[in-house]
């Protein structure tokens, strides 16, 4: 928020935060008068509607990435990756006070989500980024891609089967949004490694308590 500090500018946000819950448009000269203020005054705490648009729909990913983070705590590697994104997309997909919001907007929704101008794209995109480092190291898949070309395409297959009925009227998915991401990720080969390992594991066991 341009003012983010101020008691009045966080109250316009929480004021925003709800109307927007509520699958209602955030409108800047209602949020000023429900507020008792100017328009002047609301745009020097919030920034402009785009600004404030932004930070509300950021308020609410990050709880659902948080719940995603939980969710897959037993798993590791590009399993939990693949996991967590679809998950996260899943919500997305899921809550109808979002789904509101892009038939409602669809242009500046696309656009605030998005493009590589959006303040969320770029938040999504260090979010992936440190899941991929955590999970998968600075040398994701080999090496065949860097951290921050990994990060963007997961984020761009976010986006696709999350937006695909704005993209090209196509019905969301989580579900295809998953194979994507396990397929890019190499999540089936990777579990396949893992398994191999595991069962070679018991036979070089015996090998050396062999006589």
């Amino acid at each position: 928020m341009a003012d983010g500090g101020h008691a009045d500018a966080v109250r316009a946000f929480e004021l925003a935060r709800e109307t927007f819950i509520s699958g209602r448009r955030i409108d800047m000269g209602s949020l000023a008068t429900t507020l008792g203020v100017d328009r002047t005054s609301l745009f020097r705490w919030v920034g402009n509607r785009d600004a404030l648009l932004s930070e509300v729909l950021w308020s609410l990913a990050v709880p659902t990435l948080v719940l995603s983070e939980h969710a897959t705590e037993r798993l590791h590697g590009a399993e939990r990756v693949a996991e967590q994104l679809s998950s996260f997309a899943g919500a997305l997909i899921s809550a109808q006070y979002f789904r509101d919001f892009l038939r409602r907007e669809p242009a500046r929704a696309l656009r605030l989500l998005t493009t590589t101008e959006s303040e969320i794209q770029r938040r999504y995109v260090a979010t992936a980024r440190w899941l991929v480092e955590r999970e998968l190291g600075g040398r994701p898949l080999g090496g065949a891609i860097t951290t921050d070309e990994l990060a963007y395409l997961l984020v761009r297959v976010s986006e696709s089967f999350t937006y695909a009925d704005l993209i090209a009227g196509d019905t969301p998915s989580e579900a295809r949004a998953r194979r994507a991401f396990r397929i890019l990720l190499r999540a089936d080969l990777a579990g396949a490694t893992d398994a191999s390992t595991e069962d070679a594991a018991p036979t070089d066991a015996a090998a050396e308590v062999a006589p």
